[in-house]
């Protein structure tokens, strides 16, 4: 398949004072790439960048250093008016919160039909109300709801107008960013499903963000697992799930409740489960992507050159280059995993 994004030595910081960006690195030399439609999953822990990731592949937030690239262009810089409104086509995103990402005092058919006007199309009142109409009816909502407020819905509702407001710029690319967390078990299925026909109907390419380790195996082609903005694993989905590498990725799925306790009982009585709990436990707390960690504390972190303060170039300071070596290494086709 043909590449459509990838992430290469992405860094992304939080905070500064005095113009300075990125003390706090919330990812760190972050790599990765997605297929021309391909379902890519980011999975991790509340905390470990994964929201930082999707938005600043939206140029919702700068980055540090690194390059994104979107069709072999390069997006994390100053761009023309022309390729942002082209960005805005392709690109569009799909919030957590459906409540919060919606103008409560907006109806619905100017809540979906807001990108028509922030791009300056030249269309018809009439074309609008037919294309958002069309939209309505492809997330399973019937068109006389247009006139409605989102508080007038439910949370499966309301994710649905979050669907067709990014629908309704015909993208290739959707950053859904834990799209179904938010909203009762019942109807976390039909929106999944939902995403899946959609996927399938219209091509669309996909970067899904969950913590939910079930979801991410039922919905995903290939995923990369982050802890503490940190790649450490990167795999097709069903060998992930199957041959994990990381220790971190392990526990992660050692924590997955089990539907038939019996196996795992025998197996902890037979020792062997919790020789491999205290191995991978050993292995955890040896793992510190942290530069703000405790022996850090009371340093001068400095991420942000001297050459390029005030400037429009972000790049990290050459006595800090050093400190991330660690890389991605294939252990078996498509597979890979950080090195220790």
């Amino acid at each position: 398949m043909e590449e459509l994004l990838s992430i290469n030595s992405v860094s992304i910081g939080y905070g500064g004072n005095c113009g300075k960006r990125g003390e706090t690195l919330a990812v760190k030399n972050a790599c990765f790439s997605i297929q021309n439609g391909e379902i890519f999953g980011l999975m991790g822990e509340s905390g470990s960048g994964k929201t930082t990731i999707g938005r600043a592949i939206m140029r919702m937030i700068d980055t540090v250093e690194g390059d994104i690239t979107y069709k072999g262009m390069k997006i994390n810089q100053k761009l023309s008016a022309d390729i942002r409104r082209t960005l805005c086509h392709e690109m569009q995103m799909i919030f957590q919160d459906p409540m919060a990402s919606l103008n409560e005092r907006a109806k619905v058919s100017d809540i979906i039909g807001e990108g028509i006007f922030a791009t300056n199309q030249a269309i018809s009142n009439s074309e609008r109300e037919r294309l958002i109409d069309k939209t309505m009816l492809e997330v399973g909502l019937r068109p006389e709801y247009k006139n409605r407020y989102p508080t007038e819905f439910s949370g499966g509702q309301r994710q649905r107008i979050g669907i067709a407001r990014a629908l309704i710029m015909e993208p290739q690319f959707i950053v859904a960013d834990e799209p179904i967390s938010a909203l009762d078990v019942s109807v976390r299925a039909q929106i999944l499903n939902l995403m899946k026909r959609l996927q399938k109907n219209r091509g669309l390419t996909y970067l899904f963000i969950s913590h939910d380790m079930s979801v991410m195996r039922y919905f995903t082609d290939r995923i990369a697992v982050l802890y503490h903005g940190r790649i450490v694993e990167i795999a097709p989905t069903n060998q992930l799930f199957k041959t994990p590498l990381h220790p971190y990725t392990k526990m992660l799925i050692s924590s997955i409740p089990k539907p038939d306790p019996l196996p795992r009982m025998i197996t902890e009585k037979k020792g062997n489960l919790n020789g491999n709990k205290s191995e991978l436990k050993s292995s955890y707390q040896n793992i510190n992507f942290d530069i703000n960690s405790s022996k850090n504390k009371g340093k001068e972190i400095d991420i942000i050159s001297d050459k390029y303060k005030g400037g429009e170039i972000d790049i990290v300071s050459d006595k800090y280059k050093g400190r991330d070596t660690q890389r991605l290494i294939e252990r078996a086709p498509g597979h890979y995993v950080l090195e220790a």
